[in-house]
Formats: C-alpha cells, structure tokens, sequence
C-alpha cells in the first residue's frame, strides 16, 4: 500500500512539474513579448524530408526555443527540468528552423538578428564591437545555433547554412558576424586555440574585438604569453581536438575570428567572435545554392 502511495505520489509531483514548467514558460514569453513575434523576413524551402523556414508564429517559436532549452540548459548545464531558453533578443529578429517533414518536429534552429531591424546585439555583451558595427554595409548576426542530438550530422548543418544563405540574400547582408562556442573553461586551452587560429591566419586584424571587461578570461594571457614558439604537431591535434563541428564549419566556409575569446560563466564555456564578409566567402557554398559569390 506504502509503495503504491508512493508512486502516486511521485506522479503528482511529475504532473505539478511540468505544470509549473509550463506556466513559468508562458510567463517567460510574455516578459519577453514573445505572443507578439512577427517574422522580418519569411523563408519557406523544401529539402527532401526537411522543410528550411523562418518562424512565422508562436507556436513554433516556443518549439524552436524549447529545442534551444534542451540543448544549453539539459546537455549542456545537466539540468533535470524543462523550459524553454529565451531572453530579450528574441523578439526583434529571425528564427531559423529545420523541419523534419515526417514528423513535423523543428530539429534545428538559428537566431538572425539583422542591423535592418536593430543596432542591439547578443555579442555586444561579451565582445567590444565598435570597430565591426563601423565596416560599412548590413550586418547580421547569427547566434543561439543548435540541432537536435538525435540529427547532428553534416547535412543538417549544411542546411542551416543554405537558410543563412537565403536570408542573407534577402537583406543584402555583407558581413556575418557571431559567436562560436568551445566547451572549456582552461585558460590554457583557450590560449592554445587562439595561437592555432593565429597560425592558420584566421584573426582578422582589422575586426579585432577585445572582450569586455566582465568576459575576460583570468589567466589566459599568461598562458597565452608562452606560446612564443610556432605550435608543434601534437599542440595542433590538441587544438583541432577542441572544436566543435559548429566552429569547424565556420572555418571551412572561411570565417576569420576576432581574437582573444570570451569567457562565458553562465554556459561554463568560451566564444570566439566569428567574422564572415560576404565577398570571402567560400565559392563552392554559393554555387552549392546557386548564388552569386562575386557580389559585395
């Protein structure tokens, strides 16, 4: 009788979980004017089992950042419960999703935040963007990027970059900028990584971007300071190593970075400020999507 006492008992704490979840995440959307979202800019493309849009209604952006809660919150932080990730970027901009047609789930998603609808962006929080925001043209900003676990392979993130394609098309964007994720706190690593970036000419001088004081990581410019020496092979691999496909795709589409990285607490981890002019980027993408790549 205990036992089964028990097991209701911990079903009604379930059910008054999610209900809570639930109330907290309508709140949250309402705070964040979410119920008012309208898209800037509408995409909608069919590829194979997929369908490529921007979010046009509610409903699917709350699905679009409860995928965004899964990902940061619950793999990333290890949290139990369930929410929804948002904040108050969320509002003025895109959101790009990947559809998998036969089960209507969103399996993937990006936030676009383009200078056309807002001078306020996320990387202003952990980097100095004023040398960036002066290079003349439309800037848009690409963040909060993430797929499902169960849809992680190469295709679905080549997809993600098709949409970011299409809309840069659509606004005339000329540089793409954002922030790229590695899962370390050691300030080693950190300084490590950018001494390879450095070796592979991928800091772009004339977008450097200091972080801002409260994103600055302790110690990395010791760490940094004794890599006087070209890396060797082994540093190499261990840099390689450390990134994740998302940075990996970044470099391979030709993005420069602007630096030194930012320290996130808040996601136990570091941002490199990633930088993409239009006229850089790499000719086999566009002619993969049929655009134009000599335009500026």
């Amino acid at each position: 009788m205990s036992a089964r006492k028990n097991r209701y008992t911990d079903l009604d704490s379930v059910e008054e979980s999610i209900v809570l979840t639930t109330l907290q995440s309508y709140y949250q959307m309402r705070v964040h004017k979410i119920h008012k979202f309208k898209p800037k800019v509408e995409l909608n493309l069919e590829v194979g089992p997929f369908i490529l849009k921007t979010v046009t209604d509610t409903q699917e952006l709350k699905e679009a950042l409860t995928l965004r809660y899964q990902v940061f919150h619950r793999e990333m932080l290890g949290k139990k419960n369930f929410g929804i990730d948002v904040d108050d970027y969320d509002f003025d901009c895109d959101h790009l999703v990947i559809k998998d047609k036969r089960n209507a789930k969103i399996i993937g998603t990006y936030r676009l935040r383009s200078s056309l609808h807002t001078n306020n962006f996320y990387s202003a929080n952990e980097f100095e963007l004023t040398t960036l925001l002066q290079q003349p043209g439309i800037k848009l900003e690409l963040g909060r990027a993430c797929i499902d676990k169960e849809y992680r392979r190469g295709a679905v993130i080549s997809m993600l970059w098709r949409g970011i394609a299409e809309y840069m098309a659509a606004t005339d964007a000329k540089i793409l900028f954002g922030c790229a994720t590695v899962m370390t706190e050691n300030p080693a690593e950190a300084a490590l990584l950018t001494k390879y970036f450095e070796e592979e000419g991928r800091v772009a001088l004339a977008f450097r971007a200091r972080p801002t004081l409260s994103c600055t990581m302790p110690q990395y410019r010791e760490f940094k300071d004794q890599l006087e020496n070209a890396l060797s092979e082994t540093q190499r691999e261990q840099a390689e190593a450390l990134m994740p496909p998302l940075c990996r795709a970044y470099l391979k589409i030709g993005a420069y970075l602007g630096g030194e990285p930012a320290w996130d607490r808040d996601f136990s981890c570091i941002d490199f400020l990633t930088i993409l002019h239009r006229e850089d980027l790499n000719r086999t993408l566009w002619k993969r999507f049929k655009m134009d790549s000599a335009e500026s």
